[in-house]
């Protein structure tokens, strides 16, 4: 059977599946039971899809996912993220939108401690974004800054979906996870300038109002006291990481043993939050493993068939310039992120696009950032963005999905902007790795 007849039954198969609402694991499921019974034959093929779903999460390189996602889970449940939020208000003054900013500055601080963007998020809109409607601020000016910073922890390490990114693209954990600081960092400064710049020139959209003022060894006090311990997290996890004191996954686990820790001596750990956030990670550990073993073995069956071979064939062939290829393929990521979750989307692109960036010559960690951002872009775009959800749910009760859709529009702009820089400057994502 032709390559492309193979491709088109098992994807065609796939995305109906999709379309009728079956849970993303048992979609893979199904079409890899179909697959098996066409091109494994019977019962060898089934003891061959066992084995295959077997390895796929018993491998080393996955062990950080449940540890980063525990690192924020507690960070939310303990309370300590909340202190942190309430001396980084002290130092702004009366900057221009100056909860905005917070929202922003937070978002990249608990980004360098938390491997989810959802707990982020939903951790930042909870304390800010009532404050901010509170004193006035326009809903864009509330909600966008907020989802934007939130984002950032899924770039900046540590994250929990650049760790499944680069066991599946067979690419270096530590040096995709180290690529995504500079971006990170100067996406958080672009939502700021915007920030400051339009609160300057539209003051209404975010009244300025009365700060009391804390002097400054207050402030210095409260920073080294809240602020400050957070940076051995940081450490444990990015530092040990660049300095080559640890692996990925051992340093996950000192990072994971540093938050409870910090949790223990700040009195916000008890059974009932070390359970909630146990729970939590769990669910969220599960569902990207389950899928992360479907996926697995659709890309397997996919190489068995010839169907991978055949389309990077019919690729390569046509004579185009390769960076334009590139954007080819970021403009269909960005095309699925409207309607499939992240890690879904890994497993389905992954084993067509590995084998293209490394025929054309591309570096595979500076494709992965340029993807990694891109799956951002798919948490916050309508009409199935999951930080959209996230944010609905901790909003004030008056805000509509389509406040939420207005609010972020700015900020997917920012990281298109942030993926066309790195296209044009590699170094940006590329400098650190090499220094590591």
């Amino acid at each position: 059977m032709e390559w492309w007849l193979v491709l088109l039954i098992l994807f065609g198969g796939l995305i109906v599946l999709l379309a009728s609402g079956l849970p993303v694991a048992f979609c893979f499921l199904l079409i890899n039971l179909i697959g098996v019974a066409w091109f494994w034959g019977g019962e060898a093929g089934l003891r061959q899809l066992i084995l295959s779903i077997d390895m796929s999460v018993t491998t080393f390189v996955l062990l950080p996912v449940p540890l980063f996602v525990l690192m924020g889970e507690l960070l939310f449940h303990s309370g300590m993220g909340l202190r942190a939020v309430d001396v980084l208000d002290k130092w702004m003054g009366r900057l221009p939108g100056r909860l905005a900013v917070l929202a922003i500055g937070s978002g990249t601080l608990f980004s360098t401690m938390s491997g989810s963007s959802m707990a982020t998020t939903a951790m930042l809109g909870t304390i800010l974004v009532p404050e901010m409607e509170k004193r006035g601020y326009k809903k864009s000016m509330s909600i966008g800054p907020v989802m934007g910073g939130g984002g950032l922890a899924m770039i900046i390490p540590p994250s929990a979906l650049g760790v499944l990114l680069a066991s599946l693209a067979r690419i270096s954990v530590g040096k995709l996870l180290i690529s995504g600081i500079i971006p990170g960092l100067v996406l958080a400064c672009i939502y700021a300038a915007y920030v400051i710049i339009r609160c300057w020139l539209q003051p209404s959209i975010a009244p300025s109002y009365e700060v009391m003022l804390t002097p400054l060894a207050k402030k210095v006090i409260l920073t080294v006291r809240y602020v400050l311990p957070l940076g051995l997290l940081i450490f444990l996890v990015i530092g040990v990481m660049f300095m080559g004191l640890a692996t990925p996954s051992e340093a996950a686990a000192l990072g994971g043993l540093g938050s409870i820790f910090l949790a223990a001596v700040y009195g916000g750990l008890s059974w009932e939050i070390l359970r909630k956030s146990i729970l939590s990670t769990m669910r969220i550990t599960i569902m990207m493993f389950t899928i992360l073993t479907g996926a697995t073995a659709f890309s397997q069956i996919l190489a068995f068939s010839g169907a991978s071979q055949g389309l990077l064939e019919a690729i390569t062939s046509f004579h185009i310039a390769p960076i334009a290829l590139v954007i080819m393929m970021q403009v269909i990521v960005l095309i699925l992120g409207c309607f499939m979750e992240q890690a879904s989307m890994l497993m389905i692109t992954l084993p067509i696009y590995m084998p293209i960036v490394n025929f054309l010559g591309f570096d595979p960690v500076w494709f992965g950032i340029l993807l990694l951002i891109n799956m951002e872009v798919g948490m916050t775009t309508p009409p199935f963005g999951l930080s959209l959800f996230v944010m609905k749910g901790v909003a004030p009760p008056d805000t509509t999905m389509a406040d939420i859709y207005r609010a972020v529009f700015p900020f997917i702009l920012f990281h298109l902007l942030a993926m066309a820089l790195i296209m044009v400057f590699p170094i940006l994502a590329l400098w650190l790795p090499s220094k590591m």
